[in-house]
């Protein structure tokens, strides 16, 4: 058995094939994917290959897979805590890599197949475009508050009646009707696009089971329930449900010796997607649900300085929930009735 550490990056992949027995049996520096393939065909036997997961870490995957017995993808965060160098260089990270598969000691990453991926990306997309247009709606208000004009509160000034109202309007200055006019039509354009990209969400989503067990949660949405099916993806793949808060991120950090435990803010690692939407789903399950709303309050305290840790607690209890009912097939159940609380 051979094993080959890949460096893979946009414009060269540092190669590293070992024996069994760890010593090198070729390095090389290559230009051009077919050249790695030509590489990986001459290797004498059976070979593992891992390379760092980077952008595009996916497509590297199932392109190794078959020419590899086995390819592990490499968590790049891990694997910089377990081979710490003062010496770092394509060839020497090859090397590492290709080393650290001999030991089997790789911090591997799951690797969701194509679909899955696509779906992630699109969730992803989704909210950018958001970000976009709330950018281009925070530019009409400061625009407006400059010129000293106070929007109508009804309707909203987002809503179509709004927007007429913005076309409508007449300002005195040329160059500000021509930046108006362009913030107005970029928020009907993004807007379109927002509804081309959710119109596919869904359909994608619909025949997923998953995806209709988790909206049994009160006040757990289409947005939430498909992002976290997405990227939680396999929930066998987690040992526990405390592994599932790492994951998104929702844990705190922690700094512990003998005695002294000191906890920080959340690590924030994982999609940034799902940690906002399920802080939003949160917010909606608090006042729909009594189970939901009662956990708030036990965190809380009664403490208003404690409202948003309680609230980012819930939001790790809602998504360790989610992952419990994916991993069992079992539907939400309201474990305090709307009395008692």
């Amino acid at each position: 058995m051979f094993y080959v550490g890949l460096d893979i990056h946009s414009k060269v992949i540092a190669v590293c094939v070992l024996d069994k027995d760890a010593k090198v049996v070729r390095q090389a520096r290559l230009r051009q994917v077919d050249q790695v393939v030509r590489l990986l065909e001459e290797i004498p036997g059976r070979f593992q290959l891992c390379f760092e997961a980077s952008c595009g870490y996916g497509g590297w995957f199932e392109l190794f897979t078959k020419y590899a017995t086995r390819v592990v993808v490499a968590h790049p965060g891990h694997l910089r805590l377990i081979f710490r160098s003062q010496r770092k260089n394509d060839r020497v990270d090859a090397h590492k890599l290709a080393k650290l598969l001999v030991l089997d000691l790789l911090p591997a990453v799951h690797v969701p197949s194509a679909d899955v991926r696509a779906w992630r990306e699109l969730i992803n997309y989704r909210t950018k475009l958001i970000g976009k247009r709330t950018r281009a709606k925070n530019e009409i208000r400061a625009l407006l508050r400059s010129l000293r004009m106070a929007a109508p509160k009804r309707p909203g000034l987002w809503t179509q009646r709004g927007m007429a109202w913005l076309k409508e309007l007449e300002l005195e200055h040329r160059l500000h009707r021509v930046r108006l006019k362009q913030l107005v039509l970029e928020i009907e354009y993004l807007t379109e696009h927002l509804r081309e990209v959710e119109a596919e969400l869904k359909t994608f989503s619909q025949d997923n089971p998953a995806v209709p067990l988790l909206r049994t949660i009160p006040g757990v949405g289409l947005r939430t329930a498909e992002a976290l099916v997405a990227f939680i993806d396999d929930p066998h793949r987690f040992p526990n449900a405390k592994a599932v808060g790492a994951y998104f991120g929702l844990v705190p950090c922690q700094d512990q010796s003998a005695h002294t435990n000191r906890l920080g803010h959340i690590t924030r690692e994982g999609a940034a997607v799902v940690r906002r939407l399920v802080t939003e789903a949160a917010w909606q399950a608090i006042r729909r649900s009594p189970s939901v709303a009662a956990y708030f309050e036990r965190i809380g305290r009664g403490d208003p300085d404690r409202k948003k840790i309680a609230l980012i607690a819930t939001a790790h209890y809602l998504t360790r929930v989610m992952w419990g009912m994916l991993k069992h097939g079992t539907l939400w159940k309201e474990t305090v009735s709307a009395s008692a609380t």
